[in-house]
This record gives structure tokens, sequence and C-alpha cells, in this order.
């Protein structure tokens, strides 16, 4: 075959994508870029915030993001029952928007509270969640599975570009913005994505012929809390619920003891917030190599399969590894692994697995996953954590205990990977 003639068909070449999907995957990467780049602004001051109240009591605050989830989810499918799907991102995020405004103001004029800072890490943990969810959603509704494993990894890059770019940002901003400028800064950002979204809901319904032209116009069925029942009613949502547990438990084992052995090692605020953000900047560089030059490669040739087993299998090992050298070193290198693999092959391969869902499930059996489902993995976990820290076990016990739930993680992985291999949909 003869190579591309132009610059657009040589970086689809490059990038192992056709002509026709450049404009959709950049659309899609801008969108996460700016979705992101918000976030990781913010995710230093919430680090820095939760060790303010408190290393031991981070299970409280697990606790309370996951009652939070429980209140919002209900909101959402409320909403979602009477907005029609073209316009849904753009309500919650507007919601979200407004609400960060008045955190900046609430931050500004108690900087040193405790429980201001309590009420903006869940808050801050709810947003991450619920917004990211959402915009998968979307990716979801948009694409079919087949362009999603050409483009679902692109898409996940433009995450870590933002990851990349918001610390840096932060960092550079903070002393002239302060916490309140840069929720404001993140304000904006966040409005930046609905013309993005505009973008590819014209794009989907010019391309696809698979769906009624007034479909993204009308709400979605089903009742307030139909995304809880539709997940017990489908074998296949609630193999991906499994899923998010046992991965949401691995990351609230070493989130915990990444936050004891940083509380412990670096006892100075700023030293804190250093050491995060270069965590933070490692990972979204070895993300974004990873994310534009592999993943979707790996997931055409070797299919879901491979891309939901693969860290749980390498995380296994990660753990035993530091039940035999609990120190901070040993930590962090299994904290980056779990992260860019989490980031450019377990997130986009999940994602792919709500491509051959219905829309309803798009959605709210979705939305109920990714938050509820989730928080209610972190606030379990990180109870089974503290108690474990009580009884005086330590991280050597925790370390094997995370290594068994990664191996059940690659089981669960393995078998959901195999049936979208294989091609079959999920339509109860």
């Amino acid at each position: 075959m003869a190579p591309p003639s132009t610059l657009r068909g040589r970086a689809a070449q490059a990038l192992g994508i056709r002509d026709d999907e450049l404009a959709p995957a950049a659309c899609g990467f801008a969108f996460f870029f700016f979705l992101f780049c918000g976030y990781f602004m913010l995710r230093p001051i919430r680090e820095t915030m939760g060790i303010q109240a408190g290393v031991d009591q981070l299970q409280w605050l697990f606790t309370a993001t996951f009652v939070a989830m429980l209140a919002v989810v209900p909101l959402f499918g409320w909403l979602s029952a009477r907005v029609p799907r073209a316009t849904l991102v753009t309500w919650v995020y507007a919601a979200f928007a407004l609400t960060m405004t008045g955190f900046a103001v609430l931050l500004h004029l108690r900087p040193g509270s405790v429980w201001a800072a309590r009420t903006f890490y869940v808050w801050l943990s709810v947003f991450n969640l619920f917004v990211v969810s959402i915009a998968w959603s979307l990716m979801a509704d948009v694409f079919r599975m087949e362009s999603a494993k050409r483009l679902f990894a692109l898409i996940a890059a433009g995450a870590s570009a933002g990851g990349l770019s918001g610390p840096l940002l932060g960092g550079l901003l903070a002393g002239a913005l302060g916490p309140a400028g840069l929720l404001l800064l993140s304000a904006l950002l966040l409005a930046a994505t609905l013309p993005l979204k505009h973008w590819l809901l014209r794009w989907r319904a010019a391309t696809r012929e698979d769906t009624a032209p007034d479909d993204m116009a009308r709400p979605i069925e089903g009742s307030v809390l139909a995304g809880i029942s539709r997940i017990f009613r489908s074998p296949y949502l609630m193999g991906i619920s499994l899923l998010v547990i046992l991965l949401a438990t691995l990351s609230t084992f070493l989130y915990m003891e990444q936050a004891r052995l940083v509380a412990h090692a670096f006892p100075d605020t700023a030293q804190r917030i250093r050491v995060f953000s270069t965590l933070d900047f490692a990972v979204q560089a070895l993300s974004l190599l990873s994310q534009v030059f592999i993943t979707g490669r790996v997931a055409a040739r070797l299919g879901l399969r491979f891309l939901l087993t693969a860290v749980p299998l390498a995380m296994a090992a990660g753990f035993l590894a530091l039940a035999a050298y609990p120190v901070f070193g040993v930590l962090a290198a299994a904290m980056i692994l779990r992260r860019v693999g989490e980031y450019a092959l377990i997130k986009p391969g999940r994602e792919m697995l709500f491509t051959a869902v219905p829309p309803e499930d798009k959605y709210k059996a979705k939305n109920v996953i990714d938050t509820v489902v989730y928080r209610a993995g972190d606030a379990a976990s990180g109870w089974v954590k503290a108690g474990v820290d009580m009884l005086g076990y330590g991280a050597a016990l925790i370390a094997v205990l995370g290594a068994a739930c990664a191996l059940a993680a690659a089981a669960v992985g393995d078998r959901l990977g195999r049936r979208a291999d294989a091609g079959k949909r999920d339509d109860h």
C-alpha cells in the first residue's frame, strides 16, 4: 500500500487511525484536555487538604464522599429523564461550574478552616468522578466499538495532557491566584468543553447511520433509580461493577498508604504539594506516551482482554514487592504503575465496554457504576485499611490483600474482555 501523500494522512497513519477519524479524535482529545487540566490544577490542593484534615480521618472522607454520591445520583437520574441527551452534559457541567464558583468564595473567606478543607475534599472527589463519567458516557454515545478501539486511547491522552498541564499551571499561578482563583480558572476550563461537545454531536449526526436522527433530542428513558435496577438485571453490568470495586480497592490501599508515608517523610506542607505534583507529572507523562503510541495498537491487535488483565496482574506483583519492602520508594513505583496502567490501558478498555450497551445504560447505569459503586469500593476498602492499621499489622497485610484483589480483578477483566472481543452486546 502506498504511503499517504497528505499531512493529514501521515498524521492519521502515525496514530493508527483513519483519515476521517482525525478530527473527532482531536475534538475528543481537546475535550478531555480542558476537563483534566482544570481538575489537576485543584488536585494538589485537595491532597494537601486531605492531610490537613488528618490522615487518620481519610476513611471518614471516603465515606462522606460515598454518601454525597448517593445524594447526587438520584438528582442526575431526575435530570436525565427530563433533559434531552444532547443538552444533558451542558446542564450538569453548568451546575458544577456554579458550585465551583461558590467554593472559590468559601476558600477565600475561610482559608484555614478544617471543615472547609473537608468539604472541599469531598466535593472535588464527587466532581472528578461525576464529570469524567458523563464525559465518557458522551464518547460511548458518539463512537461505535470499532472506532472506540482506535480512538479511545487517543481521546484519553487528552486527559493525560491535561493532567500534565494542570499541575504546572497550578504551580505557576498558585501564588498569584490562590486556591480561589484556581477554582475560577478551572470553572472556565470546564465551560470550554461545551463547544467541543456540540461539534462531536454534529459529527455523530452526520456519520452515524445506525441511529434515528432525533434520538439525541429525547431524554433518557427510565426512572430516577433506573441505573441501579438495570445493573442488577445485567450480568454484564454486574461484572463491570465488580471490576470497578476491585480496582477501587487497589487504588484506596495505595492511596492511604501513600498519605501515611508522605505525612511521615515530608512534614512541610510545601514539600507535600511538590511530592504530589511530581507523582502526578510522572504519571501523566508516561500515560500520554502510552496512549498516543501504544494503547490503540494494542487494543486493535490484542483486544480488550489484554487491556483489562495486564495491569491487575502487574499490580499483584507490585503489592507483593510492597509487602517485602514497605518503603516510600517502592510504594511510589507501585502507585505510578497502577495509575499509568489505569489511564493507558484499563480506563480506555473499560469505557469501550459501554459502547455495547443501550443509551440508558451509557448514562444512568454507567453513572451509578462510575460514582456510587466506585466510591462504595473506596469507602469499604478505606475502613478495611483503617481496621488493619488498628490491629497493628501495618503495610504487609494490606499488600497481601491488595495482591489478592488484583488477581481477582484480572479474572473479572479477562471474562469481560473475552465477551467484548467476541462482539457480544448487552441489551438485557
